[in-house]
């Protein structure tokens, strides 16, 4: 398990639950079912249509916050705004990639 510090997690682009959960001491998959069943207030998990693959978005502000116990309504509206401008973005990629394979095959 490697160890993290609260900079090393905020200059991170993408955090996992593998980073994550070796970050808060605890499994990935208790990071990712925590994330699953809205237990683990540090991102969010999306289930893909159709089939059962996940995706989570961790924000790094909010893991560090909520390691230290410091998460706040203000923070979280913060990081709420954040989540959906990943969600906006990654679901126009997802759109943008659909259209780019259609006119592939």
């Amino acid at each position: 398990m490697k160890e993290y510090t609260d900079v090393d997690i905020l200059n991170m682009k993408k955090i996992t639950c593998k980073i994550a959960g070796d970050y808060l001491k605890i499994a990935p998959m208790a990071v990712a079912i925590g994330m699953r069943r809205d237990k683990l207030p540090i991102g969010v998990a999306v289930q893909k249509d159709g089939n059962s693959k996940w995706s989570y978005y961790i924000v790094a502000e909010r893991l560090v916050a909520y390691k230290h116990g410091n998460l706040n309504e203000n923070l979280i509206d913060d990081i709420e705004k954040k989540l959906d401008k990943i969600i906006e973005n990654f679901s126009l990629f997802r759109d943008d990639l659909i259209v780019l394979l259609k006119n592939k095959g």
